[in-house]
């Protein structure tokens, strides 16, 4: 995990903790005698990528630092049902606290994986590469992009502090594309900071107006046509980076790939996915 994470992961841990244990797992407190050891294992239940195993050991450990953890598959996996990603030993109340914590998370995170990875998929043997958004789950965004890095995509920024986009709104308040790069431009210098800056633009007029006002790192061409895109990819001729929005899906993405743009962003790696079964069962 990259150290940046961390502190986002660490603390989305005991939210998850307070929020499903409280006061205490009163059905195994009732159940279970509190020194009662076993082994349990994480069994899938359906092919895809696998995903959060580093997280479910830090959940598990976070919970009781003495549970044995024997990883015997990897995040990033190819896995099918029967495989067994993990046994974990120890005191029976800590594992069967971490349970439904790090099934949430496990099948979460393999779920985006796997969805990431079918279009990255898509996309072999050209230059672009695809990228996650911001469209993902409110806390849960750095388990979502870690998935999708896991998934063999990439991440786009975090979030509204470490790059600034230039998009409709935006541009429509600042009064169009030129003046939005100029006030963008300024701010920067007199704030100190030194972000990249990306431009959504709307139509070929747009990527004038963002050459008029000097260039930026990336322009992001948002709902152009395939078509309109290899046209784009033409008329900024290498100046910049070039990233594809709006309407791509699985179906026309490889066609919007063969355009030649660097990347393609789609919120559906996070957003639209169906979570891997997987369960915790008792060896």
């Amino acid at each position: 995990m990259e150290e940046k994470y961390l502190p986002f992961v660490e603390e989305l841990i005991e939210l998850a903790i307070k929020e499903d244990i409280g006061d205490g797992d009163h059905s195994s407190l009732s159940s279970i005698p509190s020194d009662e050891r076993g082994k349990m294992k994480l069994l899938v239940k359906q092919e895809g990528i696998i995903a959060g195993v580093e997280i479910a050991q830090m959940i598990l450990q976070r919970l009781d630092p003495k549970v044995v953890f024997n990883k015997l598959i990897d995040d990033g996996t190819n896995v099918k049902p029967g495989d067994i990603v993990f046994y974990v030993e120890g005191r029976l109340i800590s594992i069967l606290q971490a349970e439904r914590i790090l099934l949430n998370v496990m099948q979460r995170m393999s779920g985006v994986a796997t969805q990431t990875s079918m279009y990255v998929k898509e996309v072999e043997g050209t230059k672009t590469t695809i990228l996650d958004t911001r469209k993902t789950t409110p806390g849960m965004r750095v388990l979502d992009k870690m998935a999708v890095k896991i998934g063999g995509g990439d991440n786009h920024r975090m979030g509204l502090f470490d790059m600034i986009i230039l998009k409709d709104n935006h541009i429509d308040f600042a009064g169009g594309v030129y003046n939005a790069i100029n006030k963008t431009r300024a701010y920067l210098k007199e704030k100190g900071k030194s972000l990249k800056i990306e431009v959504e633009v709307r139509n070929f007029e747009d990527i004038k107006e963002v050459f008029r006002a000097g260039g930026v790192d990336r322009i992001m061409l948002d709902n152009f046509t395939p078509e309109q895109t290899c046209e784009a990819v033409k008329m900024i001729d290498g100046a910049c980076e070039i990233e594809s929005s709006g309407g791509i899906t699985l179906k026309n993405l490889r066609e919007y790939a063969e355009c030649g743009v660097d990347f393609i962003s789609v919120g559906a790696l996070t957003h639209q996915i169906k979570s891997l079964d997987l369960s915790l069962k008792a060896c």
